[in-house]
């Protein structure tokens, strides 16, 4: 029975019953989405593929919980986002995160002339973003890369309104300094 053309809201009252076929279309109609929304926290992509298994699972477990308040989507990238926090909070404590995984390759064979400028420039951003404190690289990366808002935010972290703003901005002039900082360091 092919489930691809079912809308959304079909799909998720099939696999309330139980319907494997169901969960396997809504796992693919979402697995990339959320898969990236776990890799721009936890930054690794075995860790990430972890988040968004078990986010899936606890979906399709709390699926009567799933009012349709919001999109299913949006419902379940906050899942996944909130797994990834609790599994990247994990990661601090027991090791060292290696944020060099972001690099997009290494360029260490590579010439000035061989990078385009928009690549360096990514490059150069992500390094700074390395250099910051966890709680601002973490806000700056569900403000900016996963597009949610002050409120949002708010919720995720557990904090007020005003300290996320507070945080945010904070974060931000943290990165333009490290930024700053990284082109006289290349001058000199």
């Amino acid at each position: 029975m092919a489930l691809t053309n079912h809308h959304i809201d079909q799909l998720l009252e099939l696999c309330k019953n139980g319907n494997q076929l169901a969960q396997l279309e809504v796992y693919n109609r979402y697995y990339l989405a959320m898969y990236n929304s776990a890799i721009h926290i936890v930054k690794d992509p075995q860790e990430a593929e972890d988040v968004m298994q078990e986010s899936f699972l606890t979906a399709f477990t709390k699926l009567h919980q799933f009012h349709g308040n919001a999109s299913f989507g949006a419902w379940l990238k906050r899942i996944v986002i909130n797994k990834s926090i609790t599994k990247y909070r994990k990661q601090i404590v027991h090791a060292a995160v290696d944020l060099e995984k972001l690099l997009l390759e290494d360029d260490d064979n590579l010439t000035y002339s061989e990078i385009s400028y928009s690549e360096i420039k990514a490059k150069e951003v992500i390094n700074c973003l390395s250099e910051l404190k966890e709680n601002y690289r973490l806000i700056l990366t569900l403000h900016y890369l996963e597009g949610y808002d002050y409120d949002e935010i708010s919720e995720i972290m557990k904090m007020s309104y005003a300290n996320c703003r507070t945080m945010l901005s904070r974060a931000k002039e943290n990165l333009r300094k490290a930024f700053e900082k990284s082109k006289k360091e290349k001058i000199t």
